[in-house]
């Protein structure tokens, strides 16, 4: 027996899988375009480093209370300077103890403040933090509320290479604003001692800031000092130490 095999259906069978082909080749040309563009979408960027410190001060005096403390975070300059005008924010604090004024100054990247008064002996901290990698600088105040003018501190202090958990300490003296004159009068001192005025915008000092030459007091012979030998103050008036944290 034969078995015949026709060529026409061989013909016809090898035409339908060749069509199968080159449909399937059209098909995947039509799913890929090669005009579209390649979307690669980047990573988020990292959150910007955050630079966070602590600032302690420790009252040494002994009968001085002092105004909450101001910290300031800047860049590279300074809030005062020996033989220079006191400017009024810095007026301010030093007649008032009222430091708002020196923490919104133009040029301050952060700021905090304490939050009442540090008694004699006792100790207190302030965080302050920033982003801004221009806040290389700061600058601290308190004012000794026992007094006319008086105020202790230190300004434009680098900090740019502290790393966390590194720590600078000073023991520091006390400065006059000279923005007011150190009469000790009843009603010019805002402290306890008196619980008088404080700031005044007139000026009847020296118009400079310099070193504290201290207290007289009524036991000293002022008779119109409302204050005592108690309210003398020896330097350093106060410890401060900064540490960064992170």
């Amino acid at each position: 027996m034969f078995t015949f095999i026709s060529k026409q259906n061989d013909s016809s069978r090898f035409g339908k899988i060749l069509l199968s082909g080159v449909l399937a080749l059209t098909l995947s040309a039509c799913n890929h375009d090669d005009d579209d563009p390649v979307v690669v979408t980047p990573p988020p960027p990292p959150p910007p480093a955050e630079y966070s410190y602590s600032v302690t001060i420790t009252n040494l005096t002994y009968a001085q209370p002092l105004s909450p403390l101001a910290v300031l975070l800047h860049g590279d300059n300074t809030m005062w300077m020996v033989g220079s005008s006191a400017s009024e924010p810095l007026e301010k604090l030093a007649e008032s103890g009222d430091s708002a004024d020196l923490l919104a100054e133009a040029g301050v990247l952060a700021s905090a403040s304490d939050t009442g008064v540090l008694l004699p002996g006792a100790s207190s901290s302030v965080t302050v933090s920033t982003t801004d990698r221009m806040a290389t600088h700061f600058t601290s105040a308190t004012m000794l509320v026992n007094t006319n003018d008086a105020f202790s501190g230190l300004t434009g202090v680098d900090i740019s290479t502290l790393a966390v958990d590194e720590s600078k300490s000073w023991n520091l003296n006390v400065y006059d604003s000279g923005t007011e004159a150190n009469t000790e009068a009843m009603g010019t001192i805002p402290g306890p001692a008196d619980g008088g005025a404080g700031f005044d915008a007139a000026r009847d000092d020296v118009n400079f800031v310099a070193y504290h030459s201290g207290v007289v007091s009524q036991d000293d012979g002022l008779t119109s000092s409302v204050l005592t030998q108690a309210h003398r103050f020896d330097n350093p008036a106060i410890k401060l130490t900064i540490t960064r944290t992170k």
